[in-house]
């Protein structure tokens, strides 16, 4: 309920003047008892940030789990991340420019390692490469949705089509990478037949 009236504040009014009181004062309760649960602002902020992350995680693991293709096991994924944005990346968004409250720079960063280990599995076997190959191309390509996101906390062009765009970049990089880069560091075959 704290962190629930503390994200509405954040959303609406930043985080510059937040106080344990107002958001005591917003959920309907005692000053003291929000002192109970937290010691402090700054407490409070990180404890909401990593709320956030997770459950950004959570919805994309389930994504996930759900697609039988690659193009729907992106796209599940890039749905969930841009839906969550959308939604609650001016929380997020404005959380992390405090520099006390989070040292990562962006929603992809929290859970990055469990999240590219995955699907790194997910991309070695469907792509028919090598593990750690795999996992830089992965890794290299959680970029993307974090700059789609940027975009789409701009406004600049609709949700949907900002998804099209993602997906099709992501999957094109990796198939791309699949088909460009191992091609050209292969071995040459010089027997003659």
């Amino acid at each position: 309920m704290l962190l629930d009236a503390a994200a509405e504040i954040i959303c609406r009014e930043g985080v510059a003047d937040l106080s344990l009181e107002q958001i005591g004062l917003a959920a309907g309760v005692s000053k003291s008892l929000v002192y109970k649960y937290f010691s402090s602002i700054l407490e409070l902020m990180k404890e909401l940030l990593e709320r956030e992350l997770k459950a950004q995680r959570r919805l994309q693991f389930v994504a996930a789990e759900q697609a039988e293709t690659f193009e729907e096991l992106i796209r599940n994924i890039t749905h969930a991340y841009l839906g969550y944005i959308e939604e609650r990346g001016l929380i997020i968004e404005r959380l992390q420019a405090e520099p006390s409250v989070s040292q990562s720079h962006d929603p992809t960063d929290f859970g990055r390692h469990g999240a590219v280990e995955y699907l790194a599995k997910i991309v070695a076997r469907h792509f028919d490469m090598p593990i750690e190959l795999a996992r830089a191309a992965t890794d290299v390509s959680f970029g993307l949705p974090s700059a789609a996101g940027h975009y789409l906390l701009r406004q600049e062009m609709p949700r949907e089509q900002l998804e099209d765009l993602t997906v099709s970049m992501i999957i094109g990089s990796i198939t791309s990478f699949h088909t460009d880069y191992l091609a050209r560091k292969q071995k040459l075959d010089r027997s003659s037949n």
